[in-house]
Formats: structure tokens, C-alpha cells, sequence
């Protein structure tokens, strides 16, 4: 508790999924001060902004949440836009962050960097032993230049700045917008959909096999705040939970977990993905303690709790005034 007392944070995203556990742990912890930046103040694309935001935030620390997002449909759409969106906002805001006089800047990349084939567990060791999955290459690769960046700071600046692979999050608050959700959301809201309306079936993309590893992102908030404030080198950390699934595995547990009894038809013309992920999570063990602690069922409840309480809610408005 007593590192957090006099440490003002800059937590980019701080409003979105996984920033509002972030800043609620920091709350949890003491926190000197915790600025969050909102889009309509300030464009982390923009240089400009980006070293008012600085001006205005006066910060020690920054974390590095910030990210236009997707799931496989999303990427394929917009490749571009992911691609330049991102690698901006790492550039500037790291850059400014070292002219800044920051103390620390805690990097957030994604498991998307990780090489198509690459040998499960992912290692770290093997960030760069091939490209990444097509359908999300142009992300990946984006956020992957903050490692990169990271590295080159530190040896021309001493610099301190780290570079943590969360694999993907789930959990309540996550967006079920089935336009730009990840798999897990897309699959709740499908079979609620389904089940309330009694549709006879579901479609879901691909054909099952591909395999995934989840962490909730309680246990995200958490990896990411013990690394800041225990690890203190560019080599890049993993956090995830170690254990995988396939995807067929997770449609079926969802649709039991939710109650759709229904057939599930898989539409094999749209794409897997990468065919499996699943992280070694020694090196974020070992450098500063992190562990998961919520197992894959039980957060899959919350989740699905918490997505139709809030259905439940945009139905019977009157329940929120209560």
C-alpha cells in the first residue's frame, strides 16, 4: 500500500473494460492521484493532445490501457484503422511520457502479437519467431511496437518501461455490442438472444477446433498493478491464466451455462483464427508474483450474471432509479 501513497497514475482507457478495475485497484491501494483522459478531451493519436494531456496530468506513472479493439470481424473490416490508431497512440504517448519526466510507464500489449504457429505455451522467447494470425495482424503488430519502443528507451534514455501479453479478457462490464465483441461476450449475448426468443439454433463462426485461453479481468487489474510496481525491465511478461479451451468446448459450456438448449451450427466458410493459444505464465510468477485465482467456470457466471442484469435492466428502465 505504501508505494501507491504519493504515486499520481495516468491510466489511459481508464473508463473502459478492463481501465475501470485498473483504477479501481489503484483506489483500493491508495493512490496519490489517478487521472484518467477521456477521447472527447483528448486524441492520444494527436501529438498535440497527447503532450497537453501530460500538462495537465502531472503523473509519475502512466498505464497504457488505450486501444481500439476487436473481434475477428471488426479486424478484418477495419484493419487499417486498428493498425494506425494504435501504433499512434503507443508512439506518442511513450515518447512524451519519457520528455515528460514520467517515472514509469507500464505498457499494455496483447497476445495478438504472437506469431500464427507458434508453440504452445507461448513463451516470450517467441514473440518474433514468425507473423502474426492474419485477421489480426495489423493490431498485433501495432501494439507490438511498444516493446520495441520500450527496449529503445530504456538503452538510449534509462528509460523505465515494461511490456506485459494479457491474453484474452472476459468478464462483467465487457462489451456484448455483436458488431466489435471479442468470442466470449458474442457468445453469451447469442444464446441469451436465442433462448429468450426460443430460436431453434445458433450459428458461430468457424469450425470449433481453434483453441483459447481467457483471463478475467479481475485478475487482469491485478497482474498488471503488481507488475508496476515490481517489475522493472523491457523483457516482455505474459499474464494469463494457463489453462486452454477450444472454441467448441466454450460454446457448449456457455449454452449450458445460459440455459440455450438449441442446436449450434457451425458456419466453417468464416475463419478460426489462430489455431491455439495458451501462455506460459512462469515469467510473471517469478518477477512479481502474479498468479490467476478466479477459475474459468465461476467467471464465466459473473459474466453471464452480470449481462442479464443489465438486459434485465435496459428493459424495465424503472429498476435502475431503485
Amino acid at each position: 500500500m505504501s508505494y501507491w501513497q504519493d504515486k499520481r497514475v495516468c491510466v489511459t482507457g481508464g473508463a473502459g473494460f478492463l481501465g475501470k478495475y485498473v483504477v479501481q485497484g489503484l483506489q483500493e491501494r491508495g493512490s496519490a492521484s489517478i487521472f484518467v483522459p477521456r477521447s472527447h478531451d483528448y486524441d492520444l493519436r494527436r501529438v498535440a493532445d497527447v503532450a497537453r494531456m501530460y500538462s495537465d496530468a502531472h503523473s509519475d506513472m502512466v498505464i497504457h490501457l488505450a486501444a481500439v479493439v476487436g473481434g475477428i470481424g471488426a479486424n478484418r473490416e477495419r484493419p487499417a484503422e486498428f493498425f494506425y490508431d494504435n501504433l499512434m497512440m503507443g508512439a506518442h504517448l511513450m515518447h512524451h511520457a519519457w520528455k515528460s519526466g514520467v517515472q514509469k510507464f507500464v505498457a499494455i500489449g496483447t497476445v495478438c502479437a504472437y506469431p500464427k504457429f507458434t508453440p504452445v505455451p507461448f513463451r516470450e522467447e517467441d514473440l518474433w519467431d514468425g507473423y502474426p494470425e492474419e485477421t489480426n495482424a495489423p493490431y498485433g503488430l501495432a501494439k507490438k511496437m511498444l516493446l520495441v519502443q520500450s527496449e529503445a528507451y530504456r538503452q538510449q534514455h534509462d528509460f523505465n518501461s515494461i511490456f506485459l501479453l494479457p491474453v484474452n479478457l472476459y468478464g462483467p462490464g465487457d462489451n456484448f455490442d455483436p458488431d466489435s465483441s471479442h468470442v466470449i461476450p458474442a457468445l453469451i449475448r447469442k444464446c441469451i438472444e436465442a433462448r429468450d426468443s426460443d430460436a431453434e439454433e445458433i450459428v458461430v463462426w468457424g469450425d470449433g477446433t481453434s483453441t483459447r485461453e481467457f483471463l478475467y479481468v479481475e485478475d487482469a487489474a491485478v497482474g498488471i498493478l503488481q507488475a508496476a510496481e515490481h517489475h522493472d525491465a523491457s523483457e516482455p511478461v505474459n499474464l494469463g491464466s494457463g489453462e486452454e479451451i477450444s472454441i467448441r468446448e466454450l460454446v457448449e459450456l456457455i449454452a449450458k451455462l445460459t440455459g440455450f438448449e438449441g442446436r449450434i451450427i457451425w458456419d466453417e466458410s468464416k475463419p478460426n483464427g489462430q489455431p491455439r493459444r495458451r501462455l506460459e505464465t512462469a515469467r510473471a510468477a517469478e518477477r512479481f508474483g502474479f498468479r490467476a485465482s478466479v477459475g474459468f467456470e465461476q467467471g464465466l457466471r459473473h459474466t453471464i450474471e452480470w449481462y442479464a442484469s443489465q438486459t434485465v435492466q435496459s428493459e424495465n428502465p424503472e429498476l435502475l432509479t431503485k
